[in-house]
C-alpha cells in the first residue's frame, strides 16, 4: 500500500556565512503517513520540527532524500498540500468569506463554486453567521478557524500544521483541539501536525513521532492506543499519562545531553 506521505532519507544542511561551514538540521529522517492518519511531530526546541514541515511543502528543497505523495516527488508547493501556521495571517482588508475564498480566486475557480465551497468549509469551522466580519472583529481562536477553513477549501491531500494553537491560551486551545478532531473526522484529511504539546500530540493523533535533538532525525514512533472519538477527558486517563511519560522520556534524554555538551563547552 502506498504512503499519502513519505520522507525518504531527507537530509537538509545549511551553509554558516560567517564560517563558511555546513550545518546539518535534519539527518536522513525516513517516515509514513498513511492515507487519512493523524501524525504529530514533537522533540526538543530547535530539532528541525518546521524546518521539516517546510521541506514537506516543498518551501525549502531537500540537500538529500526526496518527498513523495501518492508516490509523485514532491519539488514545490503546490495545492495537493496546505499548510496552517501559527500565525493565522488573514488579510485584514477582506471578510473571513474572502480569506477563505482567496485560495480558490487564485486557483481561478469559478465566482458562484467558490463561494460555495467557502461558505461549506466556513460553516464546517463553526463560524457560520460571522461571513462578512473582518479580522480584527474575531478573537484568537475565530481567526485559527478561518485559517483552517481557508487551508480546507482547496481541498488538500494533506494537511500541514505548524503549531497552530500556540498562541492561544489555555483554555481556547484545548476547545480547538477538541474542535479540530471533530473537523477532521468529517473532512477525512492525511494530517501532519508540529507541537511543542506533548498532550496536544496524544490527544490529536493516531502516531507521535519523536524527533531527535539537532541534527533532527526520527528517534521513535509512538502509536496511540486510544479508541476514537475522544474527549479532553481522557488527558486525564492514566493510559494517557503513561503514553506522555513514555514521550517525555525520550525528549529528555537530548534535552540533558544538549545541556551537558553546553556546560562542558
Amino acid at each position: 500500500m502506498i504512503a499519502k506521505l513519505e520522507a525518504q532519507d531527507v537530509r537538509l544542511d545549511y551553509l554558516q556565512p560567517r564560517s563558511n561551514s555546513q550545518l546539518r538540521a535534519l539527518a536522513g529522517i525516513d517516515l509514513k503517513v498513511m492515507d487519512g492518519e493523524f501524525v504529530s511531530i514533537v522533540g526538543p526546541s530547535g530539532c528541525g520540527k518546521t524546518t521539516f514541515l517546510s521541506v514537506v511543502d516543498g518551501l525549502i528543497p531537500a540537500s538529500a532524500g526526496r518527498i513523495l505523495v501518492d508516490g509523485r516527488v514532491v519539488t514545490k508547493p503546490g495545492p495537493d498540500r496546505a499548510v496552517v501556521f501559527q500565525d493565522a495571517s488573514l488579510l485584514p482588508w477582506r471578510t473571513v468569506l474572502g480569506n477563505v475564498r482567496y485560495g480558490l480566486e487564485c486557483l481561478k475557480v469559478g465566482a458562484r463554486e467558490a463561494r460555495e465551497r467557502a461558505t461549506h468549509f466556513i460553516n464546517l469551522v463553526g463560524l457560520s453567521g460571522f461571513e462578512d466580519h473582518y479580522p480584527y472583529e474575531l478573537s484568537g481562536g475565530m481567526q485559527q478557524r478561518v485559517n483552517l477553513a481557508r487551508a480546507l477549501v482547496v481541498d488538500p491531500k494533506i494537511l500541514l500544521m505548524d503549531e497552530p494553537f500556540a498562541s492561544l491560551d489555555a483554555q481556547t486551545r484545548e476547545v480547538m483541539q477538541e474542535e479540530l478532531l471533530q473537523i477532521w473526522l468529517k473532512a477525512k484529511k492525511t494530517v501532519l501536525f508540529v507541537t511543542h504539546q506533548i498532550d496536544e500530540a496524544i490527544y490529536l493523533s493516531d502516531r507521535v513521532i519523536v524527533f531527535s535533538g539537532r541534527p533532527g532525525r526520527v528517534k521513535q514512533s509512538i502509536p496511540v492506543t486510544i479508541e476514537r472519538p475522544r474527549r479532553l477527558a481522557v488527558k486525564r486517563e492514566a493510559h494517557f499519562h503513561g503514553i506522555e511519560d513514555a514521550i517525555w522520556s525520550l525528549i529528555e534524554e537530548d534535552v540533558r545531553a544538549e545541556r551537558n555538551q553546553v556546560t562542558l563547552t
